[in-house]
C-alpha cells in the first residue's frame, strides 16, 4: 500500500468469499479502519480489505509487513 500515514482516508470492507460480495464496514482514516479490524473475528479478518484512492491491500497481509 503506497499511503501509509495515519490519517490517509480508506475504505475498510469485507469481501465474502463466497458470493463476493463487498459490505463496507467503514470509510475513515487508516488509524480508523486499523482499529476496527483488529476488533474482528478471526475469519472476518481473512476477508478485510484497505482501500485508499490508488491502492487495495488485504487487511492481514498489511499488518504481516
Amino acid at each position: 500500500m503506497r499511503t501509509v500515514f495515519d490519517d490517509a482516508a480508506v475504505r475498510l470492507y469485507h469481501l465474502d468469499g463466497d458470493s463476493g460480495a463487498a459490505a463496507t464496514l467503514l470509510y475513515g482514516t487508516l488509524a480508523e479502519a486499523l482499529a476496527v479490524a483488529a476488533e474482528q473475528p478471526a475469519e472476518v479478518q481473512d476477508g478485510l480489505f484497505l482501500q485508499t484512492s490508488n491502492d487495495v491491500v488485504a487487511y492481514l497481509d498489511f499488518i504481516e509487513s
